[in-house]
């Protein structure tokens, strides 16, 4: 793997995190009406509009860096010269041993299969 590989995989990986966690972190719809009546979101860090706005932009913001990278991860991939090898392209095949002629033996000819003689299949047909 190539560093720039590495460097923008960890990006990605880190904003998809962080993308996770603040959708988590952030109120749904819902939640305004139990703020009206008394709940905690006033007293948080940022008043009780102030987060919301903070945590959307910061969603939105690591959105656009996971989409960026997603591109940047995608073009690495296609843009590769070299060529992925099988397992077995790198296997050397084996070869039967050659022998020397005369240490080769030679089946001896049957009387049957001598030339001349009549195959073993084909019978005496009367013609």
């Amino acid at each position: 793997m190539s560093l720039m590989h590495t460097i923008i995989l960890t990006i990605h990986v880190l904003a998809g995190l962080g993308i996770i966690g603040l959708v988590l972190l952030q109120h749904g719809k819902g939640a305004d009406m139990g703020a009206a009546f008394g709940g905690g979101a006033s007293g948080s860090l940022f008043g009780a509009t102030g987060s919301a706005n903070f945590m959307s932009r910061a969603t939105g913001v690591l959105a656009a860096i996971f989409f960026c990278t997603s591109l940047g991860l995608a073009y690495l991939a296609t843009s590769r010269t070299e060529v992925s090898r099988s397992v077995m392209d790198a296997a050397v095949p084996k070869t039967a041993p050659t022998l020397p002629l005369s240490v080769v033996p030679v089946p001896a000819a049957s009387p049957a299969q001598a030339p001349g003689a009549p195959d073993s299949k084909v019978k005496n047909i009367p013609q």
